[in-house]
């Protein structure tokens, strides 16, 4: 017996190693490269047929190569947000893809790599965070047939519509800055493409649409601030409330009586009914639709006591911590600057959060919006309304508040015209002992602070830097970032530069028609560079509140 168990063991043996050495083979060709090369969107180009991206692929018969490049980058972006391989990443897969095609490192795929700064660098959420409804509209207007077939017609109205979103560079400059605008026009293809990485026959259609036209694009609308509000993903699943929420609060009461724009006392964040909500909304009546935020909508509404309110509709999954994390943030928190949070509603299907209703929008529409004007006192006034809210945040005596998301969106302005603060949902809270805690970086592209971009590290420095951002586009009346000129520029930058040799006027926003005290505007020019610099220079919200007042007084004695 002891024979034919030791036969039996090495025939398993070998049986075994046999198979071992058989899937490691199989395995070893796709070592080092991230990619599902292998899931490939068509056959051979045979023919070479496939477009060149308006002269970014100049090899015409690396099409199809360069097509099933940027579906398996899609793919890879779905799954780790981010867009474009590092330098080693993408030399691992291109030798991958030179063992079965032709000589791959001059087919352009070498140029989509990370690392290089400006638009190589972006993440999805990066990208989808800041194209807002011009995305539903992009998926509108490029539903295309799924095939090859697609329309003249079909991909006419599709060309337009990815137009509007990277822009149109011109065809002068050196190639190095074309090559810019184009990845920057590729980041965006990959973002788009990686939400509906399943639909093959659609991304198919689409490369093929976009493929075969100019693509020597720039990129417009990546400079966010459109109108606040943002889409990054459709609605999937109605789960979000299922988890168990009822376990996490414990008190909820019932509705009382709020005065418009008055400050609720401590206890007044309330559980409103399901029905309260839908009857305060009309249904949530697409008449009462005011926004769309990357958790769901937000409708204005009327609750039963005369309280006009902006209801949040959580519906996207995934999104249960930003619920939990607001109700437990605001529900104590009360102050002049902050919107306040008035109640919410959770249900098996859906959430709700409730807030005090701002009649006059958010800063983002009064500093972009065609027919709308701030004067200067009334932005000094916003300013120092929003620093103050910040201030407060970093101050709370139970724990510092970070809250991570600052820009013109997030500032709420009320019928009295007074400033808050909003949106919490990436809001960190700390210890006041503390410097830093360590968490994912988070926030609005263009407002978040390199440093933490670089550290992980969220601290109040991070929200001053925010808030600089936002003070030089009081200033300027100017998005975030310039993506009209040849090179990306941000616009701490573009000041900085405007600092170091020439006239700083230039900077002013061409609305205020030189109706502001040139004293105030150099000091609160030079505080929002302060805000903008290294961490180490950077003032305490304290400080910003005493600048801007500063500069409100010098303000007021001029006019």
């Amino acid at each position: 017996m002891k024979f034919r168990e030791q036969v039996l063991l090495m025939m398993f043996a070998i049986v075994f190693f046999t198979i071992q050495t058989f899937v490691l083979s199989q395995s070893d060709s796709d070592a080092g490269c991230v990619l599902d090369i292998h899931s490939t969107l068509s056959g051979n180009d045979s023919d070479c047929v496939a477009g060149n991206w308006g002269g970014f692929v100049e090899d015409t018969c690396c099409g199809e190569v360069f097509d099933d490049y940027l579906y398996a980058l899609a793919k890879w972006a779905n799954q780790t947000q981010r867009l474009f391989l590092n330098a080693t990443e993408q030399n691992n897969c291109l030798l991958l893809i030179k063992g079965s095609e032709k000589d791959v490192f001059v087919c352009g795929i070498e140029k989509l790599t990370s690392g290089a700064g400006g638009c190589s660098d972006y993440t999805v959420t990066d990208v989808l965070n800041n194209l807002g409804n011009t995305l539903t509209k992009f998926d509108e207007d490029c539903n295309l047939s799924g095939s090859a077939g697609s329309t003249d017609e079909a991909c006419s109205l599709c060309m337009k519509r990815w137009k509007e979103i990277v822009g149109s560079s011109s065809d002068n400059g050196r190639n190095s800055m074309k090559d810019e605008a184009k990845v920057c026009s590729f980041a965006v293809l990959v973002a788009i493409t990686s939400r509906r990485t399943g639909y093959k026959n659609w991304i198919q259609a689409l490369y093929q649409c976009l493929g075969y036209q100019d693509f020597v694009m720039g990129l417009s609308i990546l400079a966010g601030g459109i109108a606040g509000i943002t889409l990054i993903l459709l609605a999937l699943i109605w789960i979000l409330c299922k988890k168990g929420i009822k376990e996490r609060f414990s008190t909820a009461r019932e509705i009382t009586d709020v005065s418009d724009d008055s400050q609720p006392d401590e206890t007044s964040c309330l559980k409103i009914p399901r029905k309260e909500v839908y009857s305060a909304t009309d249904n949530l009546n697409a008449s009462n639709f005011i926004g769309q935020g990357v958790a769901g909508k937000v409708y204005k509404g009327v609750l039963s006591n005369g309280q006009h309110v902006a209801v949040k509709h959580i519906i996207k999954d995934g999104y249960i911590d930003t619920f939990i994390r607001e109700v437990r943030s605001l529900s104590n928190v009360r102050h002049q600057n902050l919107v306040a949070l008035l109640g919410y509603c959770e249900d098996k299907e859906e959430c709700f959060l409730v807030y005090e209703l701002c009649h006059n929008g958010n800063l983002s529409e009064w500093l972009f919006g065609k027919d709308k004007f701030l004067p200067w006192i009334h932005r000094l006034q916003i300013a120092i309304d929003s620093a103050k809210g910040v201030c407060f945040l970093h101050s709370y005596p139970e724990g510092r508040i970070v809250h991570r998301d600052i820009k013109p969106t997030n500032i709420l302005i009320n019928a009295k015209f007074q400033a808050k603060l909003s949106d919490f949902g990436l809001s960190k809270v700390m210890d006041l002992d503390q410097s830093y805690v360590s968490s994912e970086v988070r926030g609005t592209f263009g407002y978040v602070d390199p440093e933490y971009r670089k550290n992980h590290h969220v601290n109040a420095s991070g929200d001053v830097y925010s808030f600089g951002m936002v003070l030089l586009q009081l200033l300027s009346g100017r998005r975030v970032i310039n993506f009209n000129l040849n090179r990306p520029m941000p616009l701490n930058k573009m000041a900085r530069l405007l600092a170091d040799g020439r006239n700083i006027e230039e900077f002013a926003d061409p609305k205020l028609s030189s109706e502001y005290s040139m004293e105030a505007f150099d000091l609160v020019f030079k505080l929002a560079l302060s805000c903008t610099g290294l961490k180490q220079q950077r003032p305490s919200m304290e400080q910003v509140v005493q600048k801007l007042e500063k500069a409100l007084n010098i303000s007021t004695q001029f006019n």
